[in-house]
């Protein structure tokens, strides 16, 4: 590993970094160890919303006036859906190659679908880009789901994106999207159904303990940009200062240990004597599920 290139923010040492950290679990392991003191300084930003609502053009814009305003961004694209060829979606950097250009690095990473595989690769992916010298660190969920979740766990600041043309955005708003938003954008606001949708949300986030702030951007016709990215570079700061260390780590060790017991239990269920005889009394009907488990359960921890 160069750890000398990573240092120093060079693109081809971040790339293979976080490419071991999300497919070589024993070196990642070895890479976190050699960097982990030098994290933890980043301001991390979750950009969430539904599918559609345009957060990839937007975050383009925006990390150039963060750039602008004296930040160093860069951005890990989440792709949720690609857990079956294991690949991530290459659009968003398509999308993004205006910001690129800029100097902001952009990263798509896939979550596998696996227990704990956003928030593991994820989390240690942000380490190689705080190591190399990036603040803030943007986190772009593609679509909607538990990752939104996953995101608001990590993420300093939330930001939650809809647009008029989303057919579903009200129903999304009281599914729980109010619960984790810091910062709620309406995009595309030059659509139709923008003020309806404006006012729709007020109303949602009205009783929210956070008190987020809502505004209303078009990265098409570039407005509303500059204030977001002015206020998220402001708030870094204020975050910065008062952040949740214990709660996140310890969400963290939470989800290394479940990671860690789900694999042993995937090895145990595979040819373990303990399972194969608690299985031949469930069938016989000598032993019930519970009972199963209980055993297994204590054979594992004993």
């Amino acid at each position: 590993m160069d750890m000398t290139g990573l240092k120093k923010g060079r693109r081809g040492a971040i790339a293979k970094a976080i490419s071991t950290v999300e497919n070589d679990p024993k070196e990642a392991r070895k890479l976190i160890k050699k960097i982990f003191a030098e994290t933890g300084e980043s301001t991390i930003i979750g950009i969430t919303g539904p599918a559609g609502a345009g957060k990839s053009s937007l975050i383009n814009k925006v990390l150039i006036h963060m750039k602008k305003l004296g930040a160093n961004p860069a951005v890990l694209a989440i792709d949720p859906t690609s857990h079956v060829t294991g690949g991530a979606i290459l659009g968003d950097r398509v999308r993004m190659s205006e910001s690129t250009d800029s100097g902001a690095y952009i990263r798509s990473i896939a979550s596998r679908g696996a227990t704990g595989a956003v928030s593991r690769s994820l989390r240690n992916s942000i380490r190689v880009l705080e190591y190399a010298g990036f603040d803030p660190v943007l986190i772009e969920s593609v679509g909607a789901g538990q990752t939104e979740v996953e995101i608001s766990k990590i993420a300093d600041i939330t930001v939650v994106v809809f647009n008029p043309n989303t057919g579903d955005s009200i129903q999304t708003i009281k599914a729980g999207l109010t619960e984790i938003g810091d910062i709620y954008v309406i995009n595309k606001s030059d659509l139709a159904g923008a003020d309806r949708l404006y006012s729709a949300v007020c109303d949602f986030i009205g009783d929210s303990e956070k008190k987020p702030a809502v505004l209303r951007t078009s990265a098409k016709k570039n407005t509303g940009i500059s204030a977001l990215a002015k206020m998220l570079v402001e708030t870094s700061e204020t975050r910065r200062n008062a952040r949740p260390d214990e709660e996140r780590l310890k969400a963290e060790l939470g989800d290394i240990i479940l990671s860690d017991m789900k694999e042993k239990i995937d090895k145990m269920m595979e040819n373990d004597a303990t399972v194969k005889e608690c299985i031949k009394k469930m069938r016989s009907k000598k032993m019930d599920p519970f009972q199963a488990g209980e055993k297994i359960a204590r054979s594992l921890v004993g």
